[in-house]
């Protein structure tokens, strides 16, 4: 949707600063606020991205293990339990409340960095194409911060040895023992560009949508509106919650959907053994291979799944986080 005009203030309520606060308030509140509806959103969807990454996961020289998300949800209920598909989730949520926060706080920098450029005036709100890029640079340094937590997540959630025997399920501090023994600090940020490329455009997607939709909620509530003093009091209140809930949903299904390729081969780098052969392929590598062995149908193995999931959890975050901030400010 094109930025054209004056906006007003109802057109973007996102944007509207309840009060003048410090740039620390801010970001106290950014990382506060991220970490609980990150921790909330994690729960919802972390037994569906147990699933995705064993789908992922699966190795070339083998015959495919689940034929797809409901034999795998089937076959690990089998084994491990309903608990079994929360296996590993404290690192996770650590990583969650993490990436959640993260993202808010480096996207509010994004936009601080918009203005401070000049192109933009402070009393103008930001159309929708910056507040693209700000989701943009948000996950592009997010990135830095989410690839360790989430090769140890893959690598718990999947667990693999070099010689084809049945593991026995690892602990967070086992994977990183591991990992720090035969790769050094380094083997931790193993699929960085996977994560890049995944949070940096998948960022774009998710705040972008999600501001995309939330104004278009805005301008149809602005049209129906039957009075001026109804108008007047969008600026000021908040969208329905079934509107809050579809713009957010908006924003994961978005998110994951278009750079789902990045993060497939990025899990399969994080999950091939420690010490094993596949440790020595990068990231073209790994992608070359899966796309020679199982063509596109193999970047977007666990993809329905996957956006299924974020609908809930990214609607679930986006409500938290922006309820949060508006009802209890710092």
């Amino acid at each position: 949707m094109a930025t054209t005009g004056v906006e007003t203030m109802a057109t973007k309520p996102s944007q509207t600063p309840i009060r003048e606060k410090s740039a620390i308030m801010q970001s106290v509140e950014d990382i506060l606020y991220g970490s609980i509806a990150g921790i909330v959103g994690k729960y919802i969807e972390y037994p569906f991205d147990t699933v995705k990454v064993r789908l992922q996961s699966q190795p070339d020289h083998l015959p495919l293990r689940y034929t797809g998300p409901l034999d795998c949800f089937r076959q690990s209920f089998r084994a491990d339990g309903f608990l079994g598909l929360y296996r590993g989730i404290s690192a996770p949520l650590f990583g969650a409340a993490a990436e959640t926060s993260s993202l808010f706080f480096f996207e509010r920098i994004g936009r601080e960095a918009v203005y401070a450029s000049g192109y933009y005036s402070r009393d103008r709100i930001l159309p929708l194409s910056a507040l693209w890029f700000t989701g943009a640079f948000a996950g592009a340094f997010t990135s830095v911060v989410l690839t360790p937590i989430e090769l140890v997540k893959c690598k718990i959630q999947v667990p693999a040895t070099t010689d084809g025997s049945t593991p026995k399920p690892p602990t967070v501090t086992s994977v990183i023992r591991e990992v720090y023994k035969h790769e050094g600090v380094k083997g931790f940020w193993r699929g960085q560009l996977g994560t890049f490329f995944r949070e940096s455009g998948g960022c774009a997607a998710w705040f972008g949508s999600k501001e995309t939709v939330t104004k278009m909620f805005y301008l149809l509530n602005e049209k129906n509106a039957k009075s001026q003093l109804e108008k007047d009091a969008l600026a000021t209140e908040a969208l329905p919650i079934w509107q809050q809930a579809v713009a957010g949903a908006s924003a994961g299904m978005s998110y994951n959907f278009l750079f789902f390729p990045a993060d497939t081969i990025k899990s399969r780098m994080q999950t091939s053994p420690v010490g094993g052969s596949g440790q020595n392929s990068t990231f073209w590598q790994e992608g070359k291979a899966l796309w020679n062995q199982h063509g596109l149908k193999g970047l977007y193995r666990g993809c329905g799944i996957t956006v299924l999931r974020s609908a809930p959890s990214s609607a679930f975050i986006f409500i938290v986080f922006d309820s949060l901030k508006r009802y209890l400010p710092m």
